[in-house]
Parts: C-alpha cells; structure tokens; sequence
C-alpha cells in the first residue's frame, strides 16, 4: 500500500521545498511549473494540473509560486498520474503496476473520477485486438445465468438467486440474495442499481446492490389478475421497458415506466389477449423476449418468437412510444432468428436464422420496402433441416456485431467502400464481413450464452459456467 494512502494529502504529505525558483521560469509565458515528488523533479503546465479539477491537491500547486512543491509520494506512480492527466488514458508501462496502487494514488490527488474515466472509455475498445484476460468466478455451485455491464466498467452477475458485483477495476464488491429462484432478466439502471426478473417468478424488481434493499417491485395488472412474469427488460435515457406475460401465459404486454420520476408507470404497449387455442392468434400475439431502444429513431424494438408444429415463427415490432402505435413491423417464418440485435451505429438489424445459422440484417434506411434480409458473408447458407442457430447468441457493439455459435465467437464489421453497386435509393450497397475472435474454445469450447460490452472490455458467460470471461481490447491500462 503506498504512504500516506489513508492520510489527509494536503495535511501530511504535501509541503514546500525552500529551493526558490529561477525568476525567467517564474515568469515564463509557457507557465511551466516544475514539481518535486520523492525527490524526482517532473515538470508539466498549469494547463494540464486544472485538468483535475478544483478541489484536488493540485489546486493547491500554485499558492506559492516561488517555491517548488514537494510531494512526498512514489515519483514513478506520480508519472503514471501525470499521464492521466495529460492524455485522459493510462499509459502503457501502468501494466507494469499493481491496479491497487494506482487507484490509492489516484484516490490521494483527488482524480480517481479521471481513472474511472479512462479505464471505461469506449474509445480503446478495438475489437481485432480482444484478448482474454481473465476469468471472474462467483461463489457457489450455480452457473452464470445473466450479466449486467455499466457504462463505467463495473460488471454485475446474477447466479442462481444471487447477484454478484464486480467494481470498475473488477474487484469483487458485493453479493446480494434475491428473492428469485434464478435471474433470467437483468439490466443496470446506474452503477449500484439494477433490474431484475425471471420468467418463473412474478414482478420485476428494482434493487440496490450496495445495500442489497429492495427498493421497488413492479406488476403487470392482467386480465386473469395471475402473477405478471418478465420476459425482457430494456431502457433508454428516459423510460424503463417491460415485457410482462401472465402466469397463465394467454396474455402479455410491454410497460413503460419513467426512470426519472420513481419508475412512474407512462405507457401501456403491445397489450395482447390470447382466447382458446387458436396456433395463428397465438403466434401473432406472442410476448416480446427481446427488447432494444434506437435512439436515433426513437423506436423500441420488440421482438418474440415461437415454436409450433410447422416450425419457428415470430414477429419484429418498432413502437412509436409516442403515439404508442407500430411504425414497421417484420413477420418472421421460413429463418426466424434465434437471437436478435440492433445496431444504432450501424442503422440496421441484425439476426442470426434459427434454421440456417446465418447472420443477416436489414438496413433501416430500407425498411420500409420488402424487408428482405441481407446475408453478411453475401450468400445464405442453404438450409439442411437442422436447426443450425439453435442457441446462438448476437450483441452490437460500436461499429461491430457479435454472434456466437456453440463455442466460437465472430466479429462482423462493415467494409467502407465507394463506387460499389448501387441499391434503389442511389446509395452504396454494404458490405459486412466476418472475423474469427482468436482462440474461444479454451473454456470447455460450452456454448456462449451472453455478451456484454464496457469501455475497452467484452465479457462473455457460458453454459455451465461458474465465471465471467474478460476479453480486454485496450492497449494501454489493465
């Protein structure tokens, strides 16, 4: 542990070295200020020092400018910060120190806010680059069901009926019991809270980790007045989205709450009463098991599937939450996806086929014509019978879509090309091409059942696993 860690810095460790300064740097328009921390004299600007903020330590540096500061810290974790400061990332040697000692060191100048940054920063995420960097176990004999990821790196793990939390550098901060059997549904609404629900188990669940307090449960009122299960959870900046179906499965619906007024019920959506045991009815009107907010649209997609005897049809609806009317809608039958995203970056969905296994998509630009999927690699895959995307997974990230197939994970990006054919609007046809992610069978080679996203970091869960892998992206930091 460095000196000095849990001490007060402006009381303790900071003080002023009597060597006077050389009048032409005092006076120099650069404003150069030179600092002695552990007898290793650095030099940076004040420029570069306000960058941490008001109410540090360094907002202290120029009290005295004839003086030279003397910080009795370690000089080389001070350059590690000095860094910080000056680029917003952790350099490359910061690989060579424990994470621990940083975050002390960050936590005694005031910027463990600037380290936070820079360790989730999805600007360093660089997908040809992942590679596994180690393994999070959870405690107990329940495999991973679920994960939640945060936009400040933090990761949180449901197994079983418990929660696990691991804090942004990835330590292990928490485990909570749920009233849950097992987790089926979970979503960060902010670095400690989350929402929780299962398919087996009635409402859904708002719960503070920190604490471990439920603050709020939330129901779906059906027809039959039977427990409200959760079928999927989605959020964007505004509204909390719910899809509820009733313990007797004959009715469904997708809620809309307001995440800024205490979860304030706004919207009622995609209500749906199933009578008797007609199939056709009961495919049309099947609940939501996947939920994605576009921003630039504005739209939520909803997306359910289901089994019957001619095969796996479903239905991919875009709600106006607005007017809380359909704006497109796709029917799905001969290749329904067994999973469905939906990249805002890349303005298009993307599924994987049930049947084929392929990955395809459809360009919102085009949406609104015959809905024809475009498959990635350019030809689809003839189909043999066999349910081929069974079990596969698909998650957008950025510029870049990931699909798993039993144990191999693939990277599809967009190929940036001019003069390439047109399509009926002038524009250029798109091009996506796949990429093997390196070595992922070296886990058992069990199937991928989710992916997670945050800062430079992927986190992925298999099938009878008791840990969370982390594939690390970023060539500077941990």
């Amino acid at each position: 542990m460095p000196p000095f860690s849990q001490s007060n810095p402006l009381s303790t460790a900071f003080t002023q070295n009597h060597h006077k300064l050389d009048k032409t740097n005092h006076h120099s328009p650069t404003n150069i200020v030179t600092i002695d921390v552990g007898g290793q004299l650095f030099q940076t600007t004040k420029q570069t020092l306000t960058l941490a903020g008001s109410n540090t330590l360094f907002s202290n540096l120029f009290n005295s400018p004839n003086q030279i500061p003397f910080i009795d810290r370690d000089p080389d974790l001070f350059s590690i910060i000095l860094s910080l400061l000056r680029t917003g990332n952790l350099p490359s040697k910061s690989k060579s120190f424990d994470i621990q000692d940083i975050i002390f060191e960050a936590q005694f100048y005031g910027i463990h806010h600037l380290l936070v940054q820079s360790h989730s920063n999805p600007s360093q995420f660089e997908p040809f680059n992942l590679e596994k960097s180690m393994l999070l176990p959870v405690n107990g004999r329940d495999p991973v069901s679920v994960i939640a990821t945060t936009p400040v790196g933090s990761v949180h793990v449901s197994h079983g009926s418990k929660i696990t939390s691991f804090d942004w550098a990835l330590r292990r901060k928490s485990t909570v019991l749920t009233r849950f059997a097992a987790i089926d549904s979970l979503l960060s609404l902010s670095p400690n809270v989350v929402a929780a629900g299962a398919t087996d188990f009635s409402g859904l669940q708002i719960i503070d980790l920190d604490s471990g307090f439920l603050k709020q449960s939330l129901n779906w009122e059906n027809m039959t007045k039977s427990s409200s299960t959760v079928q999927a959870i989605g959020k964007s900046s505004e509204f909390l989205f719910t899809s509820f179906e009733s313990g007797r499965r004959n009715s469904n619906s997708i809620m809309v709450y307001d995440v800024n007024d205490g979860f304030r019920v706004v919207l009622e959506i995609a209500r749906n009463e199933i009578f008797g045991a007609d199939l056709d009815s009961s495919v049309l009107k099947m609940p939501a098991t996947k939920l994605n907010w576009v921003p630039s649209l504005n739209l939520l997609m909803a997306a359910g599937s289901h089994s019957g005897p001619s095969g796996v049809s479903g239905n991919i609806k875009f709600w106006d939450i607005r007017s809380g009317e359909i704006a497109w809608e796709i029917k799905e039958k001969a290749d329904c996806f067994a999973d469905i995203t939906v990249s805002d970056t890349l303005s298009a969905v993307f599924k994987i086929g049930i049947n084929s296994g392929d990955v395809s998509y459809i360009d919102f630009r085009h949406i609104d014509s015959v809905n024809s999927w475009n498959s990635v690699g350019g030809e689809k895959k003839p189909m043999n019978g066999k349910k081929e995307g069974l079990g596969c997974k698909i998650e957008s990230h950025g510029n870049q879509v990931f699909c798993s197939k039993e144990g191999e994970l693939e990277v599809c990006s967009e190929v940036l090309m001019g003069g390439g054919v047109k399509v009926e609007d002038g524009e250029d046809e798109r091009v996506f091409r796949k990429n093997l992610l390196g070595r992922t069978k070296d886990v058992g080679g069990n199937r991928v059942t989710n992916l997670g996203f945050s800062g430079s970091k992927m986190f992925v869960t298999r099938r009878d696993q008791q840990c969370v892998e982390v594939w690390d992206s970023s060539r500077r930091g941990f």
